[in-house]
């Protein structure tokens, strides 16, 4: 095996900043449901369904015990064409315990997560995390289940017909672990608690079945729905995180004029409302600093970050970039429906949530602003566009990838001519290292770390520039917009985005998923051979694409080329002179120019994912 050094995320930018503003904006008390876009595609009026959850939780946490006591009221709507005689929770601080399925991989995966190693196996039973569910009955009757790992099995005394509404209560306890992946109290920043997936979560189900997967490495999936969560704790901590504020006047703290006079009580319980969303987090520090800032035409954003110098001058600094940002994202893809959004200290790196993302550290601008406009840029790739991060984990970093580096190339001052240069680099170093994995492998499934990220990360990204080179890029980016207006609030599939991108430009594209995604065919070009004004080109990978070519002349005059792949049944959009398609089976082609040839040059946009570009210019 050869050796192969990988990033999934690599940022070294120089960025310029100006003042942020505060402003006050009144939390609304009855936030407006977020409409989905546009959905009259009959194929999605006419054949999709999915399922959907209110939540209502309370819990009480001790913070210097790290432990919480929950109630959760669920209402689950079948819109399934399925009985169903099962349901599935699950548990996912269950991993943060000695022998779990997380602790155990990350101690025999030959590249394990330098945040995990043997961390999880040293834990005391003050430090794992756990829930424990004390009691679960469905419309009132008691039910059985049991807890296997961190998934909870649950049987139903009555199955749930399709068109049906249930209602689960529970009874739950909690212990915060000690922060290790995402989750946890006390980070490396000192921030006291990072509440993600810190609920049990019903699990999703599709027409695929039950997605019921432990948690082992990474990646999430829910079901969308309602949420309405009232969290007690003391008195001096301070939240951010998903949602609505809903009773600022009760705990003396408004998020738009800061803390205020409180009650006198030990404890206050804030007050949240979550429309359409299918996540719920929050993280909470007696220290944190707040600013806000408004989004012209957008959200308010919140930030909440550590009372250190360093850190202070950073999370500042960012500010009126994240608003650039937000606007780019909103303008590229489609408008962000919610009325805030939050970016919140409290991370391992960084991990996107319903309205927020927590965010590690500060003390190096140019990775905070990275990895905040990276996080931001999951509210439509994965959140909104909520596609499966289990099984599809490149439709979600690697998409994030690719439009994150766009919109940071717009904000930065020297351009990069192509901005997606590191994902290229990436991905062929992956596929020539012996290592690599199809883009269908699920997240977990990978034999490396470093696999998985430069897949997930890197070609998934490319799936996308690439894209555009062969549809062209003004079709790519009607695409984008039409996925976001066509299945936001929904679950997407990678035949979605395909399907999407064939509709807009009229080319047939099923070869590009099938290839490029679900083997690890690789492209390869060369040019064989130039006589006069002859030109002959072979391909030497498996994966057909069709070519841009610039010849150069005697005189030094060029030409640009097109050869259109048979299989795509048609052309881009292109100034380039058309020549006759290249079937996929011959493994050369050759055309004749108007004069004799000085140079060719396969590709010279650099967009096409050859793994050897030695042999592209000639």
């Amino acid at each position: 095996m050869k050796n192969l050094l990988l990033s999934a995320i690599c940022i070294t930018l120089l960025w310029s900043c100006g003042n942020t503003k505060d402003v006050t904006l009144k939390t609304p008390s009855a936030p407006e449901i977020p409409t989905p876009p546009n959905t009259s595609t009959s194929s999605i009026k006419s054949t999709y369904w999915q399922q959907h959850v209110d939540y209502k939780m309370e819990i009480d946490i001790d913070v210097n015990a790290y432990q919480y006591k929950g109630n959760q009221t669920l209402v689950y709507t079948n819109n399934s064409p399925d009985v169903l005689n099962r349901v599935y929770y699950h548990l996912y601080f269950n991993a943060f315990q000695p022998g779990s399925e997380m602790d155990v991989r990350s101690r025999t995966i030959a590249d394990p997560d330098g945040r995990v190693k043997d961390r999880i196996s040293k834990l005391k039973p003050n430090e794992i995390g756990y829930i424990k569910v004390n009691s679960l009955k469905q419309n009132g009757i008691a039910l059985n289940h049991e807890t296997v790992g961190t998934v909870l099995e649950v049987d139903l005394v009555k199955p749930i017909q399709p068109g049906e509404k249930v209602t689960f209560d529970m009874v739950f306890d909690g212990q915060v672990p000690v922060q290790i992946r995402r989750s946890g109290r006390n980070n490396a920043d000192g921030v006291s608690l990072s509440m993600t997936q810190w609920y049990p979560k019903l699990a999703e189900y599709d027409f695929e079945g039950w997605h019921a997967d432990p948690y082992i490495g990474r990646e999430f999936h829910g079901v969308w729905g309602d949420f309405d969560v009232k969290i007690t704790l003391d008195k001096s901590y301070i939240i951010g995180g998903t949602g609505y504020l809903q009773n600022p006047n009760e705990i003396g703290y408004g998020y738009e004029t800061g803390p205020v006079k409180r009650p006198n009580s030990d404890k206050l319980t804030w007050h949240f409302i979550a429309p359409n969303v299918h996540d719920f987090t929050w993280a909470a520090d007696p220290d944190y600093l707040h600013d806000t800032v408004q989004v012209p035409n957008g959200p308010l954003l919140h930030f909440l970050y550590s009372n250190d110098e360093k850190v202070i001058e950073n999370w500042k600094k960012i500010q009126p970039e994240t608003v650039k940002i937000m606007q780019f994202f909103s303008e590229h893809i489609g408008h962000y429906p919610y009325k805030q959004y939050s970016f919140i200290q409290g991370g391992d790196g960084g991990m996107e949530y319903a309205m927020c993302t927590l965010i590690t550290g500060g003390s190096n601008y140019a990775g905070l602003l990275g990895t905040a406009s990276h996080e931001l840029a999951h509210t439509w790739f994965q959140f909104l566009l909520a596609s499966n991060e289990a099984k599809h984990e490149w439709m979600d970093e690697g998409f994030t990838s690719y439009i994150s580096a766009l919109a940071m190339n717009s904000i930065r001052e020297n351009k990069r001519e192509n901005p997606f240069s590191g994902s290229y680099r990436s991905y062929i170093g992956l596929a020539k290292s012996g290592i690599e994995q199809p883009l269908t492998t699920h997240a977990d499934r990978y034999n490396l770390n470093a696999a998985y990220g430069a897949a997930a990360y890197s070609k998934g990204a490319v799936f996308l520039a690439q894209l555009g080179y062969v549809i062209g890029e003004e079709n790519l980016k009607k695409t984008i917009k039409k996925y976001f207006n066509d299945f936001a609030f929904k679950h997407p599939k990678p035949l979605d985005i395909i399907r999407t991108a064939e509709k807009i430009s009229g080319l047939e594209l099923d070869w590009y998923l099938i290839d490029f995604a679900q083997t690890t065919n690789t492209i390869d070009y060369s040019i064989k051979s130039i006589e006069g004004s002859t030109v002959t080109l072979e391909r030497l990978g498996l994966m057909p694409i069709p070519i841009d070519v610039t010849v150069t002349y005697g005189d030094d005059s060029t030409e640009d080329f097109y050869i259109p792949l048979q299989m795509m049944r048609g052309e881009k959009p292109t100034s380039a002179t058309i020549i006759k398609d290249w079937a996929w089976a011959y493994p050369t082609y050759t055309f004749e120019t108007s004069k004799d040839i000085k140079s060719v040059e396969i590709d010279p946009s650099g967009l096409m994912a050859d793994i050897d570009k030695s042999n592209n210019k000639k």
